[in-house]
């Protein structure tokens, strides 16, 4: 059946039956692609069957539909003429991994980080409504989503306004760890109310004594009474508050329930409905079923088992955990904070080991930032482990509750520099750049496991204010060897030589090391100085000086936008000498999902393409 739909007009072509029998296709699809491709398996999963009642009610192209996470829209993307190439599924040069307004004309707003969907959908709305377009703005939030502050900000205007449209809150009790807070709590309430789980057992017993051949009718009337009796006894006052029609929980696996309701709010209902949809994340495959955190995105796995293709090597993330661990069994005063994400930062063992000491916010990183800060005035320790991409949203509070009241706040930026196949919104590539001119703000980046777990430890102790950790995603390299105790803003000079030097931070620092041994062998009469710098802030000024006596050239090497990155700090220094230096990193422009290998050629930024600019340079 699935390869009979060629567009989205052809679903709302399709009987009930029907509509089951391509979820279990679409499904099956989803499953064997990111099998051998890796991706987000249990969200979009969990979202098939909410798709397809979207789909058979709403014509997307009139209807604009608003994925708050990108990553729970794969079935949206094969049933809107992306099935043929869905195998290319975050691959270069094929199907993002996030909706994205470049790729078809049926994703209606580019997402990538949460929180987004209600006030774009919003904007959608009026737009709509000064163009004269029919139509309503369709925003699906989920629920880990709705605790960004932008979602309530979204929603407070939304009520306000009274504009048409719809927003879905996919409630599957999970973002990508278990979800946590006070509205997790509250929506919680709503499904398990006390009064309305009693009367609604009451009423389906007492529908069982109805004879056979009224059963049928007689279950249809109680279903809309069902719906009356959650409206009356469930506590949605929040969100009718806010301006909202509320209706649910509805059931999200139900499809001909939902395509009745979707029904009934075309016809009847105007202004904006909100309408509260519970799911199951990975929904259809026992194995994401059984473990959502894990499905929620990994690389190739096997469909019979389940089990990851690649071995599992020790990377910066786990590396994380098991020192902060280490370093909180001695230092009682170590707390540590992520938004929504235990599982990816490597805190879920902190987590365990020392319940009292761990905090997830949820997705709410301006008030993780913040919360920190609190903890830390009164003299406690917090390292808040966040994505370098989501780190972008808390700058504010970085700047104004954080650096400058010179709080010691440790910040752990994981995914640093190009991440692959999450493409272009979860790119580490600004943070040298957004960070460095932060007064008061120490930066850092280890070039292997050693000196991370050297940082770490270097972080527990440095009160003078805030550190940034920034640090790559994936396999950390062990040299196996004894990092000495860090100095701050002290550079590591692993290997002296006269005339150009090679500066790297962070991750970067491998590469130079390949492109100094490719020098060296084709300049075998020069020696090259080899830097690795380990903080883009404060720089190791006693080094670079002397360097400016007997350098002509210094090659900068980094994973970060070359726009205000470390080699722009390298070049700021040398403004006023005759040294000229020649930085190497990512250009400024968003660069697209695939292998990093593949990325890394395409900016240019290999060892074998790095060597072969320095030697021309050197010519």
């Amino acid at each position: 059946m699935l390869e009979k739909i060629k567009s989205p007009n052809e679903v709302r072509k399709l009987s009930n039956k029907e509509l089951k029998e391509l979820a279990f296709e679409v499904r099956k699809r989803i499953i064997e692609v990111t099998a051998k491709n890796g991706g987000h398996v249990a969200p979009s999963l969990g979202t098939t069957d909410l798709t397809i009642a979207l789909l058979k009610m709403y014509n997307p192209l009139k209807d604009r539909i608003i994925w708050d996470v990108g990553h729970q829209s794969y079935a949206y993307k094969i049933l809107t003429e992306r099935n043929d190439r869905f195998d290319t599924l975050r691959q270069y040069n094929g199907i993002s991994g996030f909706n994205n307004i470049f790729e078809s004309k049926y994703d209606a707003f580019g997402v990538g980080h949460a929180s987004t969907s209600i006030s774009a959908a919003l904007g959608i709305a009026i737009a709509r409504e000064k163009l004269n377009k029919e139509g309503r703005s369709i925003a699906i939030i989920g629920d880990g989503a709705l605790t960004g502050g932008i979602s309530f900000e979204g929603l407070n205007q939304a009520g306000h306004l009274q504009k048409d449209m719809l927003v879905i809150l996919n409630d599957n009790n999970m973002s990508i760890s278990k979800n946590v807070g006070a509205l997790q709590a509250y929506l919680t309430n709503i499904l398990v109310s006390r009064s309305y789980n009693s009367l609604r057992n009451v009423i389906w017993k007492f529908v069982q004594f109805f004879p056979d051949h009224l059963r049928r009718r007689t279950i249809m009337s109680a279903r809309k009474l069902e719906e009356n009796i959650i409206n009356t006894l469930a506590p949605n006052i929040i969100f009718e508050d806010l301006g909202f029609k509320y209706i649910g929980p509805v059931d999200g696996h139900d499809i001909p329930r939902m395509v009745k309701i979707f029904r009934k709010i075309k016809k009847n209902l105007s202004g904006p409905v909100f309408m509260h949809v519970v799911t199951k994340k990975g929904k259809g495959y026992e194995h994401a079923e059984d473990n959502a955190p894990r499905f929620h995105g990994l690389g190739p796995y096997e469909i019979k088992t389940g089990k990851s293709v690649k071995n599992k090597l020790s990377t910066y993330s786990t590396i994380f955990g098991d020192v902060l661990c280490s370093i909180a069994e001695k230092n009682k005063k170590i707390m540590a904070i992520t938004a929504a994400m235990k599982n990816g930062t490597g805190l879920t063992q902190f987590a365990e080991k020392f319940p009292d000491r761990f905090f997830d916010v949820g997705i709410a990183e301006q008030h993780a930032v913040t919360f920190a800060g609190g903890l830390a005035v009164q003299g406690l320790k917090p390292f808040v482990a966040i994505y370098s991409t989501f780190m972008q949203r808390a700058y504010d509070q970085l700047i104004h509750d954080i650096a400058l009241q010179k709080l010691p706040v440790v910040f752990c930026l994981d995914r640093a520099g190009l991440v692959g196949a999450d493409g272009a919104t979860h790119h580490g590539a600004f943070d040298i750049s957004y960070l460095n001119s932060i007064p008061n703000l120490v930066v850092m980046a280890p070039a292997n496991a050693e000196e991370f777990s050297a940082m770490l430890r270097f972080a527990e102790n440095y009160n003078q204010g805030p550190i940034v950790i920034r640090y790559a995603r994936g396999t950390a390299d062990f040299i196996n060897k004894k990092i000495t105790p860090l100095k701050l803003g002290k550079f590591e000079l692993q290997q002296k030589g006269s005339k150009y030097a090679i500066i790297a931070i962070g991750k970067a620092f491998q590469i130079a090391m390949e492109v100094e041994k490719m020098l060296k062998r084709k300049f075998p009469e020069l020696d090259f100085y080899l830097i690795n710098a380990r903080f883009s802030k404060p720089l190791d000024e006693i080094l670079l000086g002397e360097l400016d006596q007997n350098i002509d050239k210094i090659f900068t090497i980094e994973e970060n936008s070359i726009i205000g990155g470390f080699g722009s700090q390298i070049k700021n220094f040398y403004v006023n000498s005759s040294t000229n230096v020649y930085s190497y990193g990512i250009p400024d422009k968003f660069i697209p999902h695939g292998d990093v290998k593949k990325l890394k050629e395409l900016i240019e930024t290999t060892p074998e393409q790095i060597f072969k600019k320095i030697s021309n340079l050197i010519k």
